[in-house]
């Protein structure tokens, strides 16, 4: 249990405690879930999101904007960006982004499908949603190099102090990017 990411040893003994007083049926049940997980659940084949089909629910949903991509790192953006509701566009899961520190470089990346999917659709805007780290900046120029030749928008997430955090504790780059995106004041009523 304790191989798990972020389950140290005392969580993975209360799980493991935890299992150790359920029915043999419920054991059997739980580690099935796990063989069916890993058996029907793939990387959806337009987008690389995960689903249980070949092409997942985001893609094959009629009511989404099939004329924008969002680009992200790996599903746990997908998730995110899904719980604000404000988004109705596609998206396309890179898998990780471009971070030569940890040996990942751009063919271990699901770049190669991106470039496919916007040259065989009529994509107008591609947003890179990605890290605003070093790696990320990194990942989002190598794709604007890449995709040179297209002709729609390409757009980042506006960057900026959060909501909540006081000015005195955000980092430099956050502030000086606040600074310089700034946008004119509305009152929202």
């Amino acid at each position: 249990m304790s191989s798990l990411p972020g389950v140290g040893k005392r969580t993975a003994l209360r799980l493991v405690l935890q299992l150790m007083n359920r029915s043999e049926s419920e054991i059997h049940d739980f580690a099935e879930a796990f063989v069916n997980m890993k058996k029907y659940v793939s990387p959806c084949a337009s987008c690389g999101n995960l689903s249980d089909l070949e092409i997942c629910s985001i893609c094959i949903n009629p009511n989404r904007d099939s004329s924008t991509i969002c680009v992200v790192e790996d599903i746990r953006d997908v998730l995110a960006l899904e719980a604000t509701e404000t988004y109705k566009g596609l998206y396309h899961v890179l898998g990780g982004i471009i971070s030569p520190m940890d040996g990942i470089s751009p063919s271990d990346l699901n770049i190669d499908s991106l470039i496919q999917r916007v040259h065989e659709n009529e994509i107008e805007e591609l947003i890179f949603a990605l890290s605003a780290t070093m790696e990320g900046d990194t990942t989002n120029f190598f794709l604007y190099k890449k995709l040179r030749d297209f002709d729609g928008k390409i757009s980042t997430l506006s960057r900026g102090v959060s909501i909540g955090t006081e000015i005195q504790y955000a980092d430099q780059v956050t502030l000086s990017r606040s600074i310089l995106n700034r946008q004119p004041f509305e009152v929202q009523v």
